[in-house]
């Protein structure tokens, strides 16, 4: 049964992708939507209900062995592509433990004062994270809004998870799979700075984007909420 399913979503991905002309500039997006909708499909049916584990390796997993290249390739790829957010603080790319990226952006220059609504000079940006995530498949990312501890703790929560959806959104309008992306709002609980200062309530007031290699055997692991902190 696995090896039909297989045979028939790796049938289902060249026809996908045979429809999109090199030509076309949206060409990227329309990759990005195939590979998803195709690996969620196999993902799908390799979960096994009854013992809550994978069986067999998810397409696009990667063995162990090339789990740190690949990270190291998709970092440099992010820090060439990125190049000029970073020289402007809007966005810090840092290597965690077990291979996993975090990238924050500073809420600052993404957002206005209590909303959620991206502001359109940060839009390019997150058009630019999004070609990089579509070049490197094999990752699962979890989108986590933090908040300052101002106002009301509810509020914050909300406002955090409200944040979190709408990078969410603007990667999914650039054609990153809806399969591989997480949201979740921590609202005020876990600051990177003292809420006492305008300086330390700036810090904490993030977006951060967590990036877990699917790996060959543990692929459950990818999807499993980060801890973060600092």
């Amino acid at each position: 049964m696995m090896n039909k399913i297989v045979t028939l979503t790796s049938a289902t991905a060249l026809i996908l992708l045979g429809g999109c002309a090199t030509n076309d500039p949206n060409r990227s997006a329309k990759t990005g939507a195939a590979i998803g909708a195709v690996v969620g499909a196999v993902t799908g049916h390799q979960l096994d209900d009854d013992a809550g584990r994978f069986v067999g390796a998810a397409v696009g997993a990667l063995a162990g062995a090339a789990v740190g290249n690949y990270m190291d390739e998709q970092e440099r790829a992010f820090e060439t592509t990125m190049a000029e957010e970073q020289r402007r603080n809007e966005l810090e790319i840092e290597r965690l433990e077990n291979d996993t990226l975090r990238l924050s952006l500073d809420s600052e220059v993404s957002f206005d004062l209590d909303s959620y609504r991206i502001k359109p000079a940060f839009e390019p940006s997150l058009g630019k994270l999004a070609e990089v995530l579509i070049r490197y498949p094999r990752t699962v990312m979890h989108i986590i809004g933090h908040t300052d501890s101002t106002g009301a703790a509810a509020y914050n929560q909300r406002l955090s998870e409200q944040r979190a959806d709408a990078v969410r959104d603007h990667l999914l309008a650039h054609g990153v799979p809806s399969q591989r992306i997480r949201t979740e709002g921590r609202g005020e609980t876990q600051p990177r700075d003292s809420n006492a200062t305008e300086a330390g309530r700036q810090l904490n007031r993030r977006v951060e984007i967590y990036l877990k290699p699917i790996v060959e055997g543990n692929e459950a692991e990818a999807y499993r909420s980060p801890q973060g902190g600092y």
